[in-house]
């Protein structure tokens, strides 16, 4: 991934609740953990495409493992 959020606008996302304290890198761990679910997104994609004997990773395959992802994580 050559381009990168940009950490200043992920600051003021974060920082619209005045309420919560905020870190100094807590704009990369957000960007960390958004690349950590893609990953496991992508890897769990892959599988789902290797069971139905497909090459390529549709994007069926990306939304079945999204949907049980959230519900996973929801329950």
């Amino acid at each position: 991934m050559s381009k990168k959020a940009p950490r200043a606008a992920l600051k003021l996302h974060m920082k619209k609740n005045t309420n919560i304290r905020i870190g100094k890198n807590a704009d990369l761990m957000a960007q960390l953990n958004l690349l950590v679910v893609l990953h496991r997104l992508v890897e769990e994609s892959r599988v789902k495409a290797f069971e139905e004997k497909s090459a390529t990773i549709k994007v069926h395959h990306v939304r079945a493992v999204a949907k049980k992802l959230l519900k996973s994580t929801r329950g």
